[in-house]
């Protein structure tokens, strides 16, 4: 990753390997409106064309940004590029490939992304915001892909059932279902 800074560029790139053939991951992720199940800071995603979409995410202090993408490259089953189009709060590119994994059942997921932070306050803020550790973040939203299409949901352990509830973070599923107290205790904090 180059440095983050304001006015500057950000690279990011991450890889996991799902159980799951490459088609069917593909499938998961070219239905744009699924990426917000496992990608922690994207609000929604919609889409209005065969190959456009409307993106929002959550920003630092409250604030959402938005965008709209167009799908520049696309082969079915192996990869899918973007770009954001018009005045992007956020300018960014990126892709996302497919490749069989050598165990002949598998797929290895990689992904490039790469943002243009503007500068101003902005620019300020969004820097600082994914100066959280941006590899981190996209490793976790690698990392629910994987139990999205493996198990059907993102899971926890029983050691710590309700997350980082402080910080509102992703919502997660525990791996074995709570008791109706225990669901009752986990509301009232």
């Amino acid at each position: 990753m180059r440095g983050v800074r304001e006015g500057g560029c950000m690279e990011l790139k991450a890889a996991t390997t799902i159980r799951k053939p490459a088609l069917e991951v593909y499938g998961f992720w070219r239905d744009l409106e699924n990426l917000p199940t496992f990608m922690a800071h994207l609000e929604q995603v919609r889409t209005t064309g065969d190959r456009t979409s409307r993106w929002t995410a959550d920003a630092p202090f409250g604030k959402d940004v938005g965008w709209d993408a167009e799908i520049t490259e696309e082969q079915p089953g192996e990869k899918i590029a973007w770009r954001s189009t018009g005045n992007a709060d956020v300018p960014n590119a990126g892709t996302v490939r497919f490749l069989p994994a050598p165990d002949g059942v598998s797929t290895e997921v990689h992904v490039v992304l790469v943002y243009d932070i503007p500068g101003g306050t902005i620019g300020k803020a969004v820097a600082k915001y994914f100066g959280e550790e941006p590899h981190q973040q996209l490793d976790d939203d690698l990392r629910r892909l994987k139990q999205v299409l493996e198990t059907g949901e993102v899971v926890r352990s029983d050691g710590a059932p309700w997350g980082k509830r402080a910080r509102k973070e992703f919502p997660q599923r525990p791996a074995q279902p709570l008791s109706d107290a225990e669901l009752a205790k986990g509301t009232d904090a």
